[in-house]
C-alpha cells in the first residue's frame, strides 16, 4: 500500500513535509538519523523544520512506512520499508543498509524462547552487521 493510500485511510493528508521526508529517505543510500533527514532538506532549500521531521518519522513508523535500523555507533536511522517483514545487513564501515526478508525462519527460536520465559513475544528486531562487498573490496 502506498504512502497516500495509507495517509487516506487513517484520515490523513499527505503534507509537503511528509513528501519531502520520504524524498529524501527515497533518495539515500544509507539509514538516516532525523537531524540528516532535516540537513538534508535545508539544502534541498525545503526547509521543512526538524520537529515535523521527528513527527513526520513518528507517524510514518506507525504506519509501518519507514522503519528504524540501528546502527553499531548506538545511534539509529530511518529507512523506507518495504511491504512485510523484513529485517537489515549493515555495513559497519559505510553504514549501507540492505534489507532480507524473514520471520518464519525465526518461528521456532521465538517459541522457545516464549515457552523458557513466559513472555508472550509480540515482535522483534533483527539487524546484522558486517562489511558489505563495495567496502570489502576497498579494503585490499
Amino acid at each position: 500500500m502506498e504512502l497516500q493510500e495509507k495517509l487516506h485511510n487513517k484520515g490523513l493528508r499527505l503534507t509537503y513535509p511528509r513528501r519531502e521526508v520520504v524524498a529524501i529517505l527515497n533518495a539515500a543510500a544509507s539509514p538516516l538519523t532525523p537531524q540528516s533527514i532535516y540537513q538534508r532538506s535545508v539544502e534541498r532549500k525545503s526547509d521543512i523544520g526538524l520537529v515535523s521531521v521527528y513527527r513526520t518519522l513518528e507517524l510514518l513508523s506507525e504506519l509501518d512506512l519507514v522503519r528504524r535500523v540501528h546502527g553499531h555507533d548506538g545511534c539509529h536511522g530511518y529507512v523506507l520499508a518495504s511491504p512485510g517483514h523484513h529485517h537489515h545487513l549493515v555495513c559497519r564501515k559505510c553504514g549501507k543498509a540492505v534489507e532480507f526478508s524473514g520471520s518464519a525462519d525465526l518461528s521456532d527460536f521465538i517459541a522457545k524462547i516464549q515457552k523458557e520465559t513466559s513472555y508472550k513475544i509480540d515482535e522483534h528486531i533483527l539487524q546484522l552487521y558486517g562489511i558489505c562487498p563495495k567496502c570489502q573490496k576497498e579494503r585490499h
